[in-house]
């Protein structure tokens, strides 16, 4: 039968989708999102044909290689977080607010004015687009409400807990739309949970919580926790969050309503006592890495898999690459997942 297997998120956007992307310009960008409008308006009247177009390359590439259930491989997004903030009001995104980012960067960014709320569904629509081109389940993504604060700067809330709440609420409503749309795997990406676990413990696992509120149960609830990205390809010794920080994680993650937490293994391997921590908790391992150019041979893949076995059972082990694709291009993004879903498919 093999294991499952997934994707994070990003997935290289073809070259005819001329919008920003942070995977081109570098993580470390002073401007993340401020060409965003511009570069929609030049699109014009083409703008939902090109990303429908490169949505559906991004599906059948992942389906091509193998994967089980894909995304939508963010195409229309200039990055995961800012594209959700554009529909929320009380976020401003013409006055932006130069801040220090995750320690590691300065960048303009737009500015929390007023109480954050949801406007109108927009996800719904990117799924039925992405689930037009294939039989297989999309997973649909969204940055978390600790994520969210951490890339946006704050005039209003001047705190992350009661800013994480509305957030949350916020976020709740569009997935209960994208319930409604027919999506029955549903994402929140929360990478800041590792760099500030103690604050996650403290009010941001609260805040997954109100996400998914009212959730039905038959939608895979997952949580996605990266560990960060560099600046470039091949940079061994980037910033990366702690590597304990899944360790004093772990315990939370399996008491919350969670159904299911991606994890990275690849760039920054762990120690797989972790995972025996997760009774019932679905792992998706990330076996590829997405920061390299070297492509890991079905072997090796193979051999972690068959590792982290010894600690959970295959029923609850669910083979990904580390995180997004997008800084890979698409000729090693194919690379990686097609060896990837070959190892998956080898375990019994």
């Amino acid at each position: 039968m093999g294991l499952l297997t997934t994707t994070i998120g990003a997935y290289p956007k073809p070259d005819y989708v001329k919008i920003t992307d942070w995977f081109k310009l570098g993580m470390d960008t002073p401007d993340p999102t401020k060409d965003y409008p511009s570069e929609l308006k030049r699109l014009g009247d083409d703008a939902e044909d090109i990303f429908v177009r490169g949505t559906r390359q991004a599906i059948e590439d992942q389906v091509q290689a193998g994967i089980d259930i894909p995304t939508d491989g963010e195409i229309r997004r200039e990055n995961y977080i800012h594209y959700h903030c554009r529909h929320l009001e009380g976020i401003d995104f013409y006055f932006l607010t130069e801040r220090t980012v995750r320690g590691n960067y300065t960048a303009r960014l737009p500015t929390i004015k007023g109480p954050i709320k949801y406007t109108e569904a927009f996800l719904p629509h990117d799924y039925k687009v992405a689930q037009s081109f294939t039989e297989r389940p999309v997973k649909m993504t969204m940055p978390g409400p600790m994520t969210i604060y951490d890339t946006v700067a704050d005039e209003h809330y001047h705190g992350p807990s009661q800013a994480g709440v509305e957030i949350a609420d916020a976020l709740n409503t569009e997935i209960l739309e994208l319930v409604e749309a027919g999506c029955r795997y549903i994402q929140i990406d929360e990478p800041v949970f590792a760099r500030k676990p103690e604050e996650a413990l403290n009010y941001g696992f609260d805040h997954i919580e109100r996400c998914f509120f009212n959730c039905p149960d038959d939608v895979v609830r997952t949580l996605h926790i990266c560990c960060g990205y560099p600046d470039r390809l091949d940079n061994p010794n980037y910033p990366k969050a702690p590597r304990e920080s899944y360790f004093n994680l772990a315990d939370a993650i399996e008491k919350s309503s969670i159904n299911a937490v991606s994890i990275e293994d690849a760039h920054q391997p762990n120690d797989l006592s972790l995972l025996d921590h997760f009774k019932t908790t679905h792992i998706i391992l990330g076996v590829v890495g997405i920061a390299k150019r070297r492509v890991e041979t079905v072997d090796e893949i193979e051999s972690r898999l068959k590792s982290a076995l010894d600690h959970i059972d295959a029923k609850r082990l669910i083979a990904a690459p580390d995180c997004g694709l997008g800084m890979l291009g698409r000729e090693l993004a194919l690379q990686k997942l097609t060896n990837l879903t070959a190892a998956a498919g080898r375990i019994n």
